[in-house]
């Protein structure tokens, strides 16, 4: 398999999902703002999509794709290793469905108690709290339905089939752009549209990945005896391997609730000013860190089971260094272009120049930490492929403890963007630490010419940044929202020339795109 092939193939459907999830946003600000009712619908997704990172694409992917490494049928015995592969991925298809199905009927029971959680501040806006928990009964099924489409995902991607699991995410957007649009004329408040449109969107998605699956004869059977489904072994195993990884992740959606129960508390609009800055940093995050994610993982665990050492420090080195190529000039690129961007996708409708400027503080804030958030998405793969979970979740554990720290001293003096701040730093924190972990194990070797070939890559990011710096604040973008075209075109412009400059530097430095080309088996 042609990895660069592979990521580049994850990273342009993701392009795909980011598109048509920005679109999502601004049709979002535009008919909604940022407002209590905004603040509520977050909160609302918010609950669903935490514990759709922490059982599904988190501690789930984290613990049952090495572990389906193992099944995947490879050279001889193939009919045997697919039968086995049947039965472990039946097995643990009906465990997760079962343990997810009581999940939801409890979080639907406790929706009340869950969003005073999240954000008690609500409650001085009783029609918002109000709109919240409603939003939330709604939602909050959305986490069997997109934790058995994780599930589809893992096995997909295991046998290489990268390109539907890295569509699917559109699914949803393009749901929740046809409920905002055509339902939220026809409901009170309109916001429950969004709502709709999650749960169709979640059906969607594991619509598709469940007739990939049946192409390739691997669509999971569930078991209609809930404890039956437990009694296979190697389902058990990936349960008990799960309970670390659950700590790890767990502790990051931790962080994540107290950010948005302190954001609640701050001016009306700040949960929603830090949703869209957020929303623009998954950009890059996902093309980056996801696509490269996605790819490592499933390579890392089939070289750990080989006992190939050296080839397991190749891919992470490969790994970390188209990181450093892509994420570092897409740091510089975002906090010099936090306001253009934040006005050419938010500023229409009801959002406001005054949330224009809110948002982009909390996208430069975001920015600062951009490359240290990618990393981490290269760096634990070397750690879950090799079955070793402890070591993020010690590592996590401080990071919760760094970043309610930060919160405490920069929260204060930079209001909401403080806790982006905050975020940006523990990642950073959370990176080198990993780093550290991987270099003390052995697991990665770096190779020869690091230095140099990072002093190129920084020269050309400051000779990017030279040029953002000089152009961008010569224009009042948020004037330009009578001329939403010209605005777009030289935002864009700028976007391109920025790009051009970047790796044209790189070019005459002597780095070339086939420097990143690599094949796995």
């Amino acid at each position: 398999m042609n990895m660069l092939r592979a990521a580049a193939t994850v990273s342009g459907l993701t392009l795909m999902s980011r598109i048509t999830g920005l679109v999502r946003e601004m049709i979002t600000a535009a008919l909604f703002g940022a407002s209590a009712m905004t603040d509520a619908f977050f909160v609302a997704f918010r609950l669903p999509n935490l514990l759709r990172r922490l059982f599904a694409e988190g501690a789930f992917s984290q613990a049952f794709i090495p572990m389906l490494a193992r099944h995947r049928p490879l050279g001889d015995g193939e009919a045997a290793s697919q039968v086995n592969a049947r039965r472990f991925i039946d097995a643990v298809a009906s465990a997760l469905f079962w343990s997810l199905a009581l999940i939801t009927a409890l979080g639907v029971l406790s929706a009340p108690v869950l969003v005073w959680l999240m954000a008690s501040g609500l409650a001085d806006t009783p029609d918002a709290l109000s709109a919240a928990v409603v939003m939330t009964r709604l939602m909050f099924p959305y986490i069997l339905l997109i934790s058995l489409a994780a599930l589809a995902a893992g096995i997909l991607n295991t046998w290489q089939r990268f390109a539907i699991p890295a569509f699917t995410p559109v699914l949803l957007n393009l749901s929740m752009i046809g409920a905002a649009s055509l339902l939220s004329p026809h409901v009170d408040p309109p916001v429950l549209a969004l709502a709709a449109g999650v749960m169709v969107g979640g059906m969607a998605q594991l619509g598709l990945q469940a007739w990939a699956l049946y192409r390739l004869g691997l669509l999971p059977r569930i078991a209609l005896n809930p404890f039956r489904s437990f009694a296979h072994p190697d389902a058990r195993q990936v349960l008990a391997r799960m309970a670390p990884a659950v700590l790890a992740v767990s502790v990051a959606q931790i962080s994540l609730m107290i950010n948005t129960h302190i954001a609640s508390r701050l001016a009306p609009g700040s949960v929603s000013w830090i949703n869209y800055g957020d929303r623009l940093m998954e950009f890059p995050t996902a093309l980056l860190g996801v696509a490269l994610g996605t790819v490592l993982l499933p390579s890392l665990a089939r070289a750990g089971e080989r006992g190939d050492h050296a080839g397991y420090s190749e891919l992470l080195d490969w790994g970390l260094r188209l990181t450093v190529a892509l994420a570092l000039p897409a740091m510089v690129g975002l906090a010099l272009m936090a306001e253009p961007l934040t006005a050419l996708l938010y500023h229409y409708g009801r959002f406001e120049a005054h949330d224009v400027t809110m948002t982009a503080r909390a996208v430069q804030a975001y920015a600062l930490g951009l490359l240290g958030l990618i990393a981490i998405k290269v760096l634990a793969p070397g750690f879950y492929a090799r079955h070793d979970v402890r070591t993020p979740v010690r590592i996590a554990l401080l990071v919760l403890v760094a970043t309610q720290l930060m919160n405490i001293a920069f929260v204060p003096w930079l209001d909401h963007a403080g806790l982006a701040l905050s975020i940006s730093v523990a990642a950073w924190i959370n990176a080198g630490l990993l780093m550290r972990g991987l270099l003390k194990n052995g697991a990665w070797r770096p190779s020869n010419g690091w230095a140099a070939w990072g002093g190129k890559v920084l020269s050309a990011s400051l000779a990017m940044a030279g040029l953002l710096a000089a152009l961008a604040p010569r224009i009042d973008w948020l004037t330009l929202a009578d001329s939403p075209l010209s605005r777009a075109g030289l935002a864009l412009g700028l976007v391109a020339a920025a790009a051009a400059v970047y790796f044209g530097s790189l070019g005459l430095m002597g780095v070339r795109p086939r420097d990143f080309r690599r094949s796995t088996a």
